[in-house]
């Protein structure tokens, strides 16, 4: 794929160039749903004191109708590609269309900051409470700073600009009520172990080659001693963890909870789209909508329970959820 082979060069080149940057991150830090958008990718400084000569964005699935804006003193060129979804552009099926834009032949001194955009729609099919990423990297004269990592973990040198996808009516899925707008989820599906009672689990389909996916349940714990989610397991993934989502200055990162999740006595602590989750990991194979997922949860006191999360269609779980039991 077109998008995957880019970036696994660009990781090499970051490996080669063997330098520590600061984050090139997007002025925006959230977009909404179906509707049309501006992303300005933030260039603060060159590579290594060098100056910025070419600036690249790679287009995410899910980002269509792309236009870049011209800037003085750089030529603009975009590399097109098939789209892994049709989308429906005023009357007019689009099949492909812009997957990257590059500016070149620039001069950025180190010193100097800059800015880098472009405009496109974010397609219906995507799902409140998620990161969009737009990997990017930067080309100096002698070294390269790529910012492509999509995992959304604070801790890695090249995180990817982000931007958190949100209803239409602007709304961040963070109603009052717990429900989940699927009828899988809906259903009886709570599991007991000792004082904990786990319910509604569920997780969301996934697009062709999605490394990652998010898992989604409440657990309330009835009991009168405090437990703590330390980790989860399931074949559908190489590995799991155990995430949160939460504003890291004026971006919404994603990072693992190493010492595990706190289930309070008397309290109930929903996972759920944007907030917390369990999070797949180098996924074996996509997550389709109608089947399930096996997935092992392991509590400090409790111990292991597996559970079965339905996989439910992507926009599922972003309207309205409850965070008063966190």
């Amino acid at each position: 794929m077109f998008i995957k082979t880019t970036l696994t060069a660009a990781a090499a080149l970051f490996a080669l160039s063997g330098a520590a940057f600061a984050h090139a991150t997007l002025e925006q830090t959230e977009a909404a749903i179906g509707a049309t958008t501006k992303v300005t990718l933030r260039v603060p400084h060159g590579c290594s004191g060098e100056a910025t000569n070419a600036v690249r964005i790679e287009i995410p699935e899910g980002f269509y109708a792309v236009k870049p804006m011209p800037k003085a003193g750089w030529e603009v060129s975009t590399e097109s590609g098939a789209y892994e979804t049709p989308y429906n552009n005023h009357g007019r099926e689009m099949t492909e269309g812009v997957r990257a834009v590059t500016w070149s032949g620039g001069d950025l001194p180190d010193d100097f900051y800059d800015e880098f955009t472009i405009r496109g729609a974010v397609g219906p099919q995507l799902a409140a409470g998620e990161a969009l990423y737009f990997p990017a990297v930067q080309t100096c004269a002698n070294v390269t700073a790529d910012w492509t990592d999509t995992s959304g973990s604070r801790d890695v040198p090249n995180p990817a600009p982000s931007l958190m996808l949100v209803s239409t009516d602007g709304g961040h899925g963070h109603g009052h009520a717990h429900g989940h707008g699927d009828a899988a989820m809906q259903a009886d599906t709570t599991v007991t172990l000792g004082d904990l009672e786990i319910a509604a689990p569920f997780a969301r389909a996934t697009l062709p080659n999605q490394p990652v996916a998010g898992g989604f349940m409440t657990v309330t714990n009835t009991g009168e001693t405090d437990d703590t989610l330390i980790s989860a397991s399931s074949a559908a993934a190489g590995r799991m963890e155990v995430h949160e989502m939460a504003m890291d200055g004026d971006v919404m990162r994603m990072r693992e909870l190493e010492d595990g999740l706190p289930i309070p006595a008397g309290e109930t602590v929903t996972l759920e789209p944007g907030g917390y989750h369990v999070m797949f990991m180098d996924l074996s194979a996509p997550l389709s909508e109608g089947d399930s997922a096996e997935v092992t949860l392991t509590f400090e006191k409790a111990g292991e329970v597996t559970v079965t999360m339905p996989i439910v269609t992507r926009d599922a779980g972003g309207a309205a959820h409850d965070h008063g039991g966190h």
